[in-house]
Formats: structure tokens, C-alpha cells, sequence
């Protein structure tokens, strides 16, 4: 990929590789469906990480940012009804919930790297990434309300679910009726 004086900047009328186009803005470019493959795939490596760790780790004792403390207090002042263990897509989408989220949003750009970045989020968060359990939100949303299901405890089922199968392979004959 060429570049302009070294930026990550793409030359007027070339094409940007689509391994380099998460990493850039995304006024860069247009609705290539290329990019938009290349930042889903992204955003999908990143809900698996996600998933992994809340499945290693018990996830009440998760730091996911510098500045956890001040994204969950911002976010239950702002969203004090929220429901965040099961998510109505509205809640997060609709132009009224879009309008109460852009200011909490906004207040972190400079202070969350990438609170914009587009990243998947479970609507139940006793289930898995799947296609009807996920959303597409920006980060900030993400973290916020990730933060608040694993400090709340609501993340304990994936971690205690994934560990109760592990144990269950240990031990066979638990699973015998006794």
C-alpha cells in the first residue's frame, strides 16, 4: 500500500489493502465491501478473545480498560434502566436511545483508545456470539456495558458454564446419576 509522506494515509485513486484498513480512518475510503469484510473480521476476533477470557477468567475481577471505574459510573448514571443482561437492540439502535448515547460516547474519545471502533456485542449474555445474539455497537458501548455485566456478576454464567463442561470431562462418572 502506498502511503503519503509517510501517514497512514492511502494515495488518492489507489487501493488500500484490506489487511491495512482497520488500522485506517474510515473516512479514507468509501463502502468498499472488501473493507467492510476486513473490519467485521476484526470485529469478530475480537468477540472471541472476549469470549475466551470471560471463559478463563472469572470475570468479576476483569480490568478491561485504564479507566473501568469512570466508564461504569458514567454509564449507570446515564443508563440507570438500562437492562444489561438481556439487551433490547432499541435500547442501543433507535434515534431516541442514539441521541442519549452520543454524549456518554463522545466523552471518552481521547480518553479510550478506539471508543468508536465497531465491535460486537451479545444481546444475552448468557449465551455466545451468534448471529440473532449480536449487535454491532462502538466500543465505548461495548466496554461500558461489559464492564457492568462482569462487575454485577452477570458474566459469572459463561465462566461457570464453560468450567462446570470441563469439570463434567474430568469427571465421567459424575455424569452416571451419582
Amino acid at each position: 500500500m502506498e502511503m503519503t509522506r509517510g501517514t497512514a494515509e492511502p494515495v488518492p485513486g489507489e487501493l488500500v489493502s484490506v489487511a491495512h484498513a482497520p488500522s485506517l480512518p474510515a473516512e479514507s475510503y468509501g463502502n468498499d465491501p472488501d473493507i467492510e469484510m476486513a473490519w467485521a473480521m476484526k470485529a469478530m476476533q475480537h468477540a472471541e478473545v472476549y469470549y475466551k477470557l470471560i471463559s478463563s477468567v472469572d470475570p468479576q475481577f476483569l480490568k478491561l480498560t485504564k479507566v473501568d471505574d469512570q466508564i461504569y459510573s458514567g454509564f449507570w448514571k446515564n443508563f440507570d434502566t438500562l437492562r444489561i443482561d438481556v439487551l433490547d437492540p432499541e435500547e442501543l439502535k433507535s434515534e431516541s436511545a442514539k441521541e442519549k448515547w452520543r454524549p456518554f460516547c463522545l466523552k471518552f474519545d481521547g480518553v479510550v483508545e478506539d471508543f468508536n471502533y465497531g465491535t460486537l456485542l451479545r444481546l444475552d449474555c448468557s449465551q455466545g456470539y451468534t448471529e440473532e445474539n449480536t449487535i454491532f455497537t462502538p466500543r465505548i458501548q461495548f466496554l461500558a456495558i461489559e464492564i457492568a455485566r462482569n462487575r454485577e456478576g452477570y458474566n459469572k454464567a459463561v465462566y461457570t458454564s464453560v468450567h462446570d463442561r470441563k469439570r463434567e470431562r474430568r469427571q465421567p462418572w459424575k455424569r452416571e446419576g451419582s
